[in-house]
């Protein structure tokens, strides 16, 4: 594994156009302005690079010389403690283990029911379309709180939760008024420069 790692001398992001957890490393890696070789992956031809790199074969998959990472969280935070400038987590222990638990949160009560919606059997999809719709009317009061996810700076909570507001209408979400403050708050993240870089051109087709 180290040998084929080491034969990228630039650091490798292996990437889903498609995929919002690749999505949310991209976010990252343009808020910090971290040079690195994308690599677009189709995930019925994946390249042979990735399945001896990463056991799951799975994207987002992130390569440092000889370091090799998958799983978006693992991929942002390692990126976020390697090129601290701008921080996207705080600097205390308290704050970060709540950034973390926040984390866990939009995975399990948010992102579990994106799956199901993109990959899940009809029965699954509906089931999982108004969980999901829910969940984000359930949590929209907290936006008129803070300007960003339960804080004044953008972190890497928010780099979670762009991809899946950006994909609502594809998924078949329309909040209309009744999440005022959480569609307020998902056009703070789209109008983010580093938002906008980080959109592929599938990306951007969701909402030409």
């Amino acid at each position: 594994m180290a040998v084929i790692a080491n034969r990228r001398s630039v650091m490798a992001l292996f990437s889903g156009d498609m995929d919002p957890y690749s999505h949310q490393v991209r976010i990252v890696l343009a808020e910090k302005g971290i040079n690195v070789d994308i690599v677009s992956v189709e995930l019925d031809k994946k390249p042979e690079d990735l399945i001896d790199l990463n056991p799951y074969g799975s994207v987002p998959t992130l390569v440092d010389r000889d370091l090799v990472l998958y799983d978006s969280h693992v991929i942002m935070e390692y990126l976020d403690e390697r090129f601290p400038h701008p921080p996207l987590m705080p600097v205390d222990p308290v704050s970060r283990a709540r950034n973390r638990l926040m984390f866990y949160r939009i995975q399990r009560d948010l992102y579990a029911n994106v799956d199901f919606i993109m990959h899940g059997t009809e029965k699954q999809g509906t089931k999982a379309r108004k969980e999901l719709r829910d969940n984000l009317l359930a949590i929209s009061p907290i936006f008129t709180q803070k300007p960003f996810f339960l804080s004044d700076d953008f972190s890497l909570v928010d780099c979670a939760m762009a991809p899946l507001l950006w994909r609502l209408p594809t998924l078949g979400i329309d909040l209309l008024k009744q999440a005022g403050p959480l569609l307020d708050y998902a056009n703070r993240l789209f109008r983010r420069e580093y938002f906008r870089t980080s959109l592929t051109e599938y990306e951007r087709e969701l909402r030409a």
